[in-house]
């Protein structure tokens, strides 16, 4: 059988496989480790390791040779893939010891333990079952947790349990669904720089309501208890504790002020510091915590009439404990160094990499917030530099000294890896697409709206339908200067589309503004940026029928492709709405209040973005996908509004997705959902 783009995309994890990930860089910058698979169609990662000085790979750990089922996972694995969207294999995560000789990983629920200079394996006699395993900083005591409860063992095996309870609705060192899901916080323990303590969270769901998921096409199957903090909803119950490794004493951190989230947590040697963050997250405090009392004290505060926007890789302190964090200042998110802004008001900061005496932090010029590219900051001599220049999007791992980067263009075929200031490379294995992307981004209106156009290869001039594709939505860029990020447009334009994706107001990278305009509006206000660039499409480009005009999403993007052809049929006339959100009082409390407030304080916002109120206003064909096993777009949202509509007298497809989850990793199912869209689309737009 010939291979189509469909079934690449689908068979290669939209083209992720065999590349390498999650980098961690020696002190020294003598060795970098990393996941990557054999090839662009394996889906089980080895774990490997280049020596920077000579350039060669070495595989030092294969899944596939241990003694081991590495597919089987235990729930709480389960959940923290679906929670990181992960679809691959094998050595999905790993954790170092500081000097990084040494590394831990779980297969096959079994600890894995591997020298990373021999490539000597151990597998500890430990149980099966054990889930975030990490290693001490002196690579001498491995930590897990297993079930509800934090552990530790030495290399041999000898397990202890340092924190427990009997309650079934208590854990211990794990992260809760809000803290994974939308704070990116997929840890609940951290250990100190002496190996001596680790500060753990304590989280009680006793008052989350349960939700139960079932699969329908299953009857004989129970269905799954989930507590799922619906907007509104009281949240998880959230402490810190530092524990004694070795005896087990507990001491009770007190974080000071009102707060509702537990944000992150950072133990460096500067100091143990936590961040919280108020239910209406218009305030977060950075906390400086004496792990021998408990006790704490506000370092840093920041405020916003809006919302307080968390940043990946920050709060952090430097060794003399110097509080490094980011936040909007002057209409740019800004580094913060000792309370003070030191980064400037044209770049926008997206992340932060690593925290020591030179910062290494991503960043974007808002006015082209399409690409991004490193800087640092030097602590010492307040200087910023620019490390990259790639006119595309690089990220980076490691520190100032040595980097890896990740480097992926528009003119590139597919992303490259590169040892920062070295003439080696890390190569990867991922195929080339059988699509070549044929994208032009600019910025278009008053307000210089992202815009990305992708017109087929064949050279010809014949006007063509419309396919918006957007997300649409806040926290996501579908409009990057990434050649891989048009991969699936461009294949839907080669069937006969112009394809249009625009990133309207409350996506990332143009700055304070800009993200904040869908305060109490995640309608309107997005709807109506997607509908000035249909209207600029005559002058944009000429091959556009602006008579003919699609839109397809998912989740976000999903929620808005319902909400075009719902509210504005006059500009959209057909629509593929893939695991929409419908009514926000069925979405999470922390993403849901953060841009249209608490149900139970006012419900105004809810009931003018919900899409049920607008279901007698269909008049457009439309699409809505939705996999039964999501546990976080949950099919209550599709079945209500599919009700709504059928109620209304509207009539639409509905296309439900046994077993599948909210990130449809099943390779026959992601490969015939790009089909059944193309055939509806096509239907709907002769």
């Amino acid at each position: 059988m010939s291979d189509t783009f469909p079934r690449q995309y689908a068979r290669t994890q939209r083209l992720s496989l065999g590349e390498p990930r999650n980098f961690t860089v020696s002190p020294n910058g003598e060795s970098v480790v990393f996941a990557r698979s054999h090839s662009g169609s394996d889906s089980v990662n080895s774990l490997w390791v280049l020596n920077t000085n000579m350039g060669d790979e070495r595989e030092v750990l294969n899944p596939r040779t241990l003694p081991a089922d590495i597919a089987t996972l235990t729930p709480e694995e389960l959940r923290r893939r679906e929670r990181a969207r992960e679809g691959a294999g094998g050595v999905v995560t790993y954790a170092t010891d500081a000097a990084v000789t040494r590394a831990v990983t779980i297969l096959g629920g079994l600890i894995v333990v591997v020298d990373l200079a021999s490539g000597n394996i151990t597998i500890p006699n430990l149980a099966p079952g054990a889930f975030d395993a990490r290693l001490s900083p002196d690579g001498n005591t491995i930590s897990y947790v297993r079930g509800t409860s934090l552990c530790v063992s030495d290399l041999e095996g000898n397990e202890r349990i340092i924190a427990s309870e009997d309650a079934h609705t208590v854990s211990w060192g794990s992260a809760e669904f809000i803290a994974a899901e939308e704070m990116g916080r997929m840890r609940g323990y951290w250990w100190s720089p002496d190996s001596q303590f680790i500060a753990a969270c304590r989280v009680d769901v006793s008052p989350i309501p349960i939700w139960h998921i079932a699969d329908p096409a299953h009857p004989e199957r129970p269905a799954t208890e989930h507590r799922y903090p619906a907007a509104g909803s009281p949240n998880a119950i959230v402490s810190l504790h530092v524990l004694h490794v070795t005896t087990g004493q507990r001491v009770d951190v007190s974080l000071q002020g009102e707060w509702e989230y537990l944000n992150s947590v950072s133990w460096t040697s500067g100091g143990l510091i936590a961040q919280t963050q108020t239910r209406n997250q218009r305030r977060v405090d950075i906390h400086k915590i004496d792990s021998s009392t408990g006790s704490s004290t506000i370092v840093f505060s920041d405020t916003d009439n809006a919302w307080v926007e968390l940043v990946p890789g920050v709060p952090s302190t430097l060794s003399s404990g110097v509080v490094v964090t980011a936040a909007d200042r002057d209409g740019a998110r800004r580094l913060i160094v000792d309370g003070n802004a030191v980064s400037p008001t044209h770049l926008q900061v997206r992340h932060i990499v690593n925290v020591s005496d030179t910062i290494v932090f991503v960043a974007n010029l808002r006015d082209t917030p399409w690409v991004q590219d490193i800087w640092s900051y030097n602590t010492t001599n307040s200087t910023l530099a620019q490390l990259t220049n790639e006119q595309g999007v690089v990220s980076a791992s490691g520190h100032a000294e040595h980097l890896v980067v990740r480097v992926s263009t528009l003119t590139t075929e597919s992303a490259e890896f590169r040892v920062l200031n070295s003439p080696y490379r890390i190569q990867s294995h991922a195929e080339t697409a059988l699509v070549q992307p044929n994208v032009r981004i600019q910025a278009v209106g008053p307000r210089g709206i992202p815009v990305a156009i992708v017109l087929p290869n064949d050279g010809a001039t014949t006007q063509l339908p419309v396919l918006f594709d957007p997300y649409g939505g806040p926290h996501a860029q579908r409009v990057v200067a990434s050649r891989n990020a048009y991969l699936s447009s461009q294949w839907f334009a080669d069937q006969g589309f112009v394809v249009v994706i625009a990133d309207g107001v409350g996506t990332p990278g143009k700055g304070s503004e800009w993200e904040r305009d869908v305060l109490n509006d995640l309608a309107q206000v997005v709807l109506d940026d997607q509908v000035e660039i249909v209207r600029a499409l005559e002058d944009l480009e000429p091959r556009a029928d602006t008579t003919r005009v699609g839109i397809r999403g998912w989740s976000f993007g999903g929620y808005l492709a319902a909400l075009a052809v719902l509210r504005r049929g006059d500009v959209f006339h057909a629509g593929v709405a893939g695991a929409p959100v419908t009514d926000w009082r069925l979405y999470d409390t922390h993403y849901t209040e953060r841009y249209v407030g608490n149900p139970t304080i006012d419900d105004t916002y809810y009931k003018t973005t919900s899409l049920l109120t607008d279901a007698h206003l269909l008049e457009r064909p439309l699409l809505i996908i939705h996999g039964l096993a999501d546990d976080n777009v949950v099919a209550a949202h599709t079945l209500q509004l599919s009700s709504a509509l059928l109620e209304a007298g509207k009539p639409h497809e509905v296309l439900p997705l046994s077993g599948v989850t909210h990130m449809t990793p099943q390779e026959v199912v992601a490969e015939n959902l790009l089909l059944h869209q193309l055939e509806f689309l096509q239907r709907a737009l002769s």
